[in-house]
């Protein structure tokens, strides 16, 4: 979807017009959190890429929708808070597991998502 509007340099991060513009990658990931409202997260190191073992794709891949949807005020990525009842084991070369979860505005966006639907 493009913006609106003539003059509209900010949209979305900034706010701008309230046009949301997400890529494939960043409608794939965002939508399944109407299925599952948390994920998993972790990093290799404090500060390293954030990673989601249910996420298929490579971790380069996986790190920029992440860090993009943080940006875009739709996830909060919490490396101190991590699922209690999922099973990290499979990334124990991981030093950091935390969650991944929708924000406020992203609940919102994904709600009217849901209801109003996509432009390409």
């Amino acid at each position: 979807m493009s913006c609106p509007c003539s003059d509209c340099t900010a949209c979305p991060e900034a706010g701008g017009c309230g046009v949301l513009v997400l890529t494939e990658d960043e409608l794939t990931v965002f939508r399944r959190f109407a299925e599952t409202p948390f994920l998993p997260l972790t990093r290799e190191e404090a500060g390293g890429l954030p990673l989601c073992p249910e996420l298929e794709a490579d971790a380069g891949r996986v790190a920029a929708v992440l860090r993009n949807l943080e940006s875009k005020g739709l996830l909060t990525l919490d490396d101190g808070v991590p699922l209690s009842n999922y099973d990290y084991s499979s990334c124990a070369s991981c030093s950091v597991h935390g969650s991944i979860a929708l924000t406020a505005a992203g609940q919102d966006a994904l709600e009217a998502l849901e209801i109003q639907g996509i432009e390409e």
